[in-house]
């Protein structure tokens, strides 16, 4: 768009001719809509090869994105919204959603009976009464499925009659309340067990062992946080100072090739504003209020970067907030659990302690423990890393077509935060924050800053979820993972288990 009073350049004149004869050509009927691809055509040659040359593939979902279930009662904490499942505005349910407070005792302590027993690939709400599914990961579990990929998960329960052949796909489902580094660990183990079975089977079906397998990952979302801090700290505790020592990629040698799609490695103002206002899923579904939110350490570990996010203070005057793990910012703005608003959740959240008093300084001890956990964490993400092992290869698939929270203004009065612009992304993660370019926030410069070495990138024209179940994703991935020649043909010793 040119200036008011200043003249269209040439090329500006003609592209926008190039687009009034696209849209009269189409209009004319002579240009037709796509198809989409023909995936069995595409690559059915390429499904049916199994060999100890393939790799299997890990699947690791996002927030909220693997079910969660009770261990002791069995009832499922999240991932169900019909029969006896956990509801928040139940004092005992509440409990089991949220994870446990207690003052001095670090995160990782802080543990309940509640586990992780698979990836979320349906959703069952009730409308009117009637029970209805609606679809979350299943598209991309078929998808692997069509490419050959027959995932252990849904081979063992029945699911999915593969015979005996459930060996190339796994499901790597994780407590997403829970920390990113601790929840690294949990898959250097799971890719440590995997890496056994499949030299198993490997050696049983073909006569061959391969020796260390390496695995391609595929993850949406918050999986994608979880996947990188495992590829650069392996099962490390962050560094204290996230700009100190150097990235060691310790988890490299696990994977060969892998497909983030749309994490959020900058952010994202969603999660700021659920940890503020609550979680509201949508119809039919109940909203999880700020101080169950605020007892989970992940959701602070995607809060936006302050020097990527423009994040205002009203005044008179205004002013920047240039710190959002700042405790006390919180605590003045009467945010998630310093609200005091929350002392009635806080109150079944803690019914052991009888002193209000005594709860809210449980809560905010919670709260700087959770905050001070996500600055080392997101520092340690986003620190410069010298270039990864040859073989490894890092995919993004990212959205840039939907209007997505950009920036905001917070009332100084209520703290209540109002959303003042928005750019291009999947309407949760800003296409920058997915790249984690740097220029945002500094002087721009040509050509992407990013500290992710990004192998090859695909835009979308989707929405968070939907990003998954495209046509033209489905049709990369396979192509990557089907007819790209692994990075590692020959694999070679590889370091010991991550404990």
């Amino acid at each position: 768009m040119s200036r008011p009073g200043s003249q269209p350049s040439p090329l500006s004149g003609a592209i926008g001719a190039a687009a009034l004869l696209l849209a009269l050509l189409s209009l004319a009927g002579c240009i037709s809509r796509y198809q989409p691809p023909n995936l069995a055509g595409l690559y059915d040659r390429a499904a049916q090869h199994h060999g100890p040359d393939r790799n299997p593939v890990v699947v690791i979902p996002g927030l909220t994105g693997s079910t969660l279930v009770d261990h002791d009662s069995g009832r499922v904490v999240w991932g169900a919204f019909t029969g006896n499942f956990a509801r928040p505005r139940n004092p005992a349910d509440a409990r089991l959603l949220a994870l446990p407070m207690a003052a001095g005792e670090p995160l990782e302590s802080l543990r309940d009976r509640v586990e992780a027993v698979g990836v979320l690939d349906r959703v069952r709400v009730r409308v009117l009464g009637i029970p209805v599914r609606i679809r979350a990961y299943v598209q991309l579990l078929a998808a692997l499925g069509a490419g050959g990929y027959q995932d252990q998960s849904l081979g063992l329960s029945g699911a999915v009659d593969y015979g005996s052949d459930h060996y190339t796909c796994f499901q790597f489902p994780y407590d997403w309340r829970r920390d990113a580094a601790e929840n690294a660990r949990a898959l250097g183990r799971f890719l440590a067990e995997k890496r056994e079975f499949v030299r198993r089977e490997t050696l049983k079906r073909f006569g061959v062992d391969p020796g260390p397998v390496r695995f391609d990952v595929v993850t949406h979302s918050m999986g994608g946080i979880v996947l990188r801090y495992f590829l650069r700290y392996g099962g490390a505790e962050p560094p204290a100072d996230g700009a100190a020592g150097e990235v060691p990629w310790a988890g490299a040698d696990w994977v060969d090739r892998a497909v983030l799609v749309a994490p959020p490695d900058g952010g994202s103002l969603d999660s700021l504003v659920d940890l503020v206002e609550g979680y509201d899923p949508g119809p039919f579904v109940p909203t999880y209020p700020p101080a169950v939110l605020g007892t989970f350490p992940s959701l602070y570990q995607v809060l936006p970067r302050a020097r990527r996010t423009e994040i205002v203070e009203g005044g008179p005057p205004e002013r920047r907030v240039e710190d959002l793990f700042d405790p006390a910012l919180w605590e003045r703005m009467g945010w998630g659990l310093a609200s005091p608003g929350q002392e009635s959740v806080l109150r079944e959240l803690l019914p052991d302690e009888p002193d209000p008093a005594a709860r809210r300084r449980i809560a905010l001890d919670h709260l700087a423990k959770s905050l001070e956990r996500a600055r080392r964490i997101t520092s340690a993400l986003d620190r410069q890393a010298p270039p990864p092992p040859d073989h490894l290869k890092l995919y993004l698939v990212a959205g840039d077509a939907v209007p997505t929270a950009a920036a905001a203004r917070i009332d100084a009065g209520t703290g209540r935060i109002e959303v003042t612009a928005r750019a291009p992304g999947d309407g949760t993660v800003l296409r920058t924050s997915a790249l984690l370019d740097e220029r945002v926030g500094a002087e721009w410069q040509p050509y992407l800053r990013s500290p992710i070495p990004w192998s090859d990138v695909l835009f979308l024209f989707r929405d968070h979820l939907d990003l998954t179940r495209d046509p033209v994703f489905t049709d990369n991935l396979l192509f990557w993972l089907l007819e790209r020649t692994p990075p590692t043909a020959q694999k070679g010793r590889l370091t010991p288990p991550v404990s």
